[in-house]
């Protein structure tokens, strides 16, 4: 579903991508592990356009991410900001529906509405929080409202950066098992980055590992214990020493 083929990408001087290449297989769910500033954010944004590589090529569904209609190319993704990034100004059911509400495909405010109160429903949250505020919620809150945000429209693709950021571990792991679920139900393509090995665990079919702008291992969320990979064993077990240098 989603191809980088040794993709490029500088700030300055500043080497951030420095050739990867990597495969998303459609319909499963595909976790970027590595330390902070390692390129996972940059990734996910030269898939979306957001930011242009230098070199490479990337891919969805076998055609260029920077050919074609941009509206068109974009509705089919769905995205759960590290902390949720909602609009303070606006209720809970206009940050579901906020891009129901615009665009081509504009909908009546009230089909809107229902809409966003089903994809509440389906994260766990009663019809009564539409039409409460941002600052009205609790973090649990704003996460499950982001990722209601995130399966409004029905995308193909759905991105989750650090999506258990800030969270206690109770509410981490219920954010983990909605991810999973919804993933599966809609048959989505999922892309997640985190550092949070237990979100690893629980919403990985595939792990990539990238450190230093490239990747390191790939495979199966059950052969990342077993694998023999240096980078893979010191990053999951949190350990000080090994390849990778810690920034003191």
């Amino acid at each position: 579903m989603i191809q980088l083929d040794n993709v490029h990408k500088a700030f300055g001087e500043k080497r951030v991508l420095r050739g990867v290449t990597l495969e998303v297989p459609r319909g499963e769910s595909m976790v970027i592990i590595g330390g902070s500033g390692t390129g996972k954010s940059v990734a996910l944004k030269c898939i979306l356009g957001l930011v242009r590589p230098d070199s490479g090529t990337i891919t969805l569904d076998g055609q260029p991410v920077d050919k074609g209609d941009r509206d068109d190319f974009l509705a089919r993704f769905g995205m759960l900001f590290q902390g949720a990034a909602l609009f303070d100004s606006l209720t809970v059911w206009q940050n579901v529906a906020f891009r129901l509400l615009r665009g081509n495909q504009k909908l009546p405010k009230t089909q809107a509405r229902e809409i966003a109160i089903e994809k509440l429903r389906r994260v766990g949250l009663t019809p009564e929080t539409a039409d409460l505020y941002p600052a009205e919620l609790s973090g649990g809150m704003q996460k499950r409202v982001g990722l209601a945000r995130a399966i409004a429209a029905d995308p193909e693709v759905i991105f989750f950066d650090e999506p258990t950021t800030g969270l206690d571990p109770i509410m981490a792991g219920v954010i983990n098992e909605l991810i999973r679920e919804i993933v599966v139900e809609m048959g989505a393509t999922a892309m997640t980055i985190t550092h949070d090995m237990t979100s690893v665990r629980a919403i990985a079919d595939d792990v990539a590992m990238l450190h230093d702008g490239v990747i390191k291992w790939t495979g199966t969320v059950v052969e990342i214990d077993s694998c023999a990979d240096p980078y893979v064993q010191q990053f999951i077990h949190g350990r000080a020493e090994g390849p990778i240098e810690a920034v003191r």
